[in-house]
């Protein structure tokens, strides 16, 4: 089966993927309270093990219950670099940014927590980021040199916080030490600590940041994405901010070598996408006027390239590496529908202001019609 009709398949589209009645203005007449949750995979997956036929048996919930309610995009190219940091710098900002994957600076180009603080007149609460490691802390805001400083995300880093809670914890399980070390990408470089406006004690606080109630509910203590997904559950008890970005990146792994630990980290991420869902879904601040948008930053490497490694890297720039999917869901998203055109990654930060109706004007990218 080629590419396009077995994610065609997966996602149980009925007959057609062309979509009829398209509303693009949509976004403008969406209440203000409307909140976004944006979910990324680092990492990213490749086709072999998700929707080939093959493959998704590491994905049942996606398969199951979440295409089924959504909009599902079979083709998202990325054209950038394909480096975690920078390439979900590319995603936030609508622009392809062309800087070293490994260097402690901000993206160039304004981002959309940027513009829709400026556009909405939003406080600082109500955007944040939630970071997989120290290597994203400058993505929430850009240098500043092309949009007005001060208007970026909350940008938090869930091992902070673990490493704040466990000094104050009566207890310390052993396992949640595996947590306070980096991601498998940043070996090379780690730089300085995220600044923010929230002392990291005060954030705790506020959080309500419990080892104890981490350890408990996690099914997994060793995954930095389960600790990812427990501190975004208190930031919407705590905050509900009208938009939430978060980067899975346990399928990252995958670098070193191990294939059934990168399986592990697919199947992970499918259970925690839907519990996310589930989230929203019993929370009166988001049920029934909440999107949510799940997309992976890149693929990785087909087994046939020579250059390669596989399911390890993702240095080819091969179409199995640059070729994803983007999932989109909500009470104003069409349900159970396919859209095989290929798409941009940086279509995402244009698609988010017309469904919040703020301006983007730097992004590169196109809204995707489909989804408004």
């Amino acid at each position: 089966m080629t590419r396009r009709n077995f994610l065609r398949s997966a996602a149980v589209a009925g007959t057609t993927s062309r979509l009829f009645g398209f509303a693009p203005l949509r976004g403008a007449a969406l209440p203000r309270e409307q909140k976004t949750v944006v979910v990324t995979f680092g990492g990213g997956a490749r086709d072999e093990e998700t929707f080939a036929p093959e493959g998704q048996e590491n994905i049942p919930h996606l398969m199951k219950e979440l295409i089924p309610q959504a909009t599902f995009c079979t083709q998202v190219v990325n054209h950038g670099i394909l480096g975690h940091y920078v390439a979900t710098a590319s995603l936030a900002t609508g622009v392809y940014e062309r800087f070293d994957n490994f260097a402690d600076i901000a993206p160039k180009n304004p981002t959309v927590f940027e513009y829709l603080r400026k556009g909405l007149g939003r406080p600082a609460n109500d955007a944040w980021v939630i970071a997989p490691s120290n290597g994203f802390n400058r993505i929430g805001q850009s240098d500043g040199t092309l949009f007005a400083p001060g208007l970026g995300a909350q940008v938090i880093l869930p091992k902070h916080l673990l490493a704040s809670a466990l000094g104050k914890a009566s207890t310390n399980p052993g396992a949640l030490e595996f947590l306070l070390q980096d991601n498998y990408e940043d070996l090379l470089f780690t730089p300085p600590a995220v600044q923010s406006d929230v002392q990291l004690s005060k954030l705790t606080e506020m959080l309500h940041l419990s080892v104890d109630d981490f350890a408990h509910h996690a099914r997994t203590l060793s995954s930095a994405d389960e600790l990812s997904v427990y501190v975004m559950r208190q930031l919407m008890r705590q905050f509900a901010p009208s938009l939430l970005w978060i980067t899975l990146h346990d399928m990252d792994i995958a670098h070193t070598g191990a294939y059934s630990l990168y399986l592990e980290g697919i199947r992970r991420t499918d259970r925690l996408c839907a519990e996310i869902w589930q989230m929203i879904e019993s929370d009166p601040e988001y049920k029934g006027r909440t999107t949510m948008l799940i997309l992976p930053d890149f693929g990785r490497d087909s087994d046939f390239s020579a250059s390669g490694n596989g399911f390890q890297h993702h240095r080819t720039g091969d179409p199995l590496s640059r070729t994803t999917w983007m999932l989109a869901m909500g009470p104003h998203i069409r349900q159970n529908v396919t859209v095989d055109r290929p798409l941009d990654s940086i279509d995402l930060v244009p698609t988010l202001g017309a469904m919040r109706n703020f301006a983007t004007p730097l992004a590169k990218g196109k809204p995707i019609v489909e989804v408004l």
